[in-house]
């Protein structure tokens, strides 16, 4: 198993790597805000294991990243759901966004673009919608299928990858 902390390390990205920078863990705040809230959803969308899953939500809840709802009582089930500390993680996914399409994007383009609800514009790697100029929040905005996903689909690389 490996460490989950930074010992010796004194800065605010090793303490922020300590809470969101095990795997998957921001793979699942992504898929959260895509819609994605239900146990069952968030599985199907990433592919991974239950006890993973399970794990992560757990702890992604105890640090008040995600709050838990129950929408069943026999037998308990439970939607997740951004807390204001989740919601505020929005620009640093954006930008790991931006970086991995201008890095890592297929010569079709990336495979999702995040757009304004409001008037269809893109939005930038700064959060500003391309259209209209607005600076934008996560509420303001959602993910789309972008030019790369139609080729990621084709080619069987978009299972599992959290859908557009």
């Amino acid at each position: 198993m490996l460490r989950a902390d930074y010992p010796g390390q004194y800065c605010s990205i090793a303490k922020s790597l300590e809470v969101i920078g095990e795997r998957w863990s921001l793979l699942i705040v992504r898929d959260i805000f895509n819609g994605h809230r239900r146990f069952g959803e968030l599985q199907s969308s990433l592919g991974i294991a239950r006890n993973v899953l399970s794990a992560r939500l757990q702890r992604l809840t105890d640090e008040d990243i995600l709050e838990r709802r129950a929408y069943q009582e026999s037998p308990p089930r439970y939607e997740y759901f951004l807390t204001e500390k989740g919601l505020d993680l929005w620009p640093a996914l954006i930008a790991l966004m931006n970086w991995g399409d201008r890095y890592s994007a297929g010569p079709e383009g990336p495979p999702r673009l995040i757009v304004h609800k409001e008037c269809g514009g893109r939005v930038s790697e700064r959060g500003v919608c391309e259209e209209c100029g607005e600076t934008l929040n996560a509420r303001d905005a959602r993910q789309v299928a972008g030019p790369g996903w139609d080729a990621a689909v084709a080619s069987g690389a978009a299972e599992g990858a959290g859908g557009a």
